[in-house]
């Protein structure tokens, strides 16, 4: 079962983002994840906006996967740099249809 990350950042310290997004995707593919975007066009569509300047949407294998992903000796460096660098929320979700409506997603 895939499960999604989304990432909803606002940056407060720019110079941290050239390295973060240099060498994290590495970390990210390591583990079996693939970025779907990583954006900072984000538009509004419906009420008022979140107060992020990007957003990053991740598939994973599994959430074990992303578990490793997060607990990689290799990502304490640009977790901590991203962490001092902005104010983030990483959401875990999986590929579910909590209606079970969907024909194509399992229910939820």
């Amino acid at each position: 079962m895939a499960v999604f990350v989304i990432a909803d950042i606002k940056v407060s310290n720019d110079s941290s983002v050239p390295e973060y997004a240099a060498g994290v995707h590495y970390i990210v593919h390591k583990h079996g994840g693939k970025y779907l975007a990583r954006s900072a066009n984000v538009k509004i569509l419906e009420r008022r906006p979140l107060d992020t300047t990007l957003i990053a949407l991740l598939q994973f294998p599994s959430a074990e996967a992303v578990e490793a992903f997060a607990n990689d000796p290799e990502y304490a460096r640009f977790g901590a740099a991203r962490r001092a660098g902005s104010d983030s929320r990483f959401q875990l979700i999986d590929d579910t249809d909590v209606a079970g409506t969907i024909h194509y997603l399992a229910k939820g």
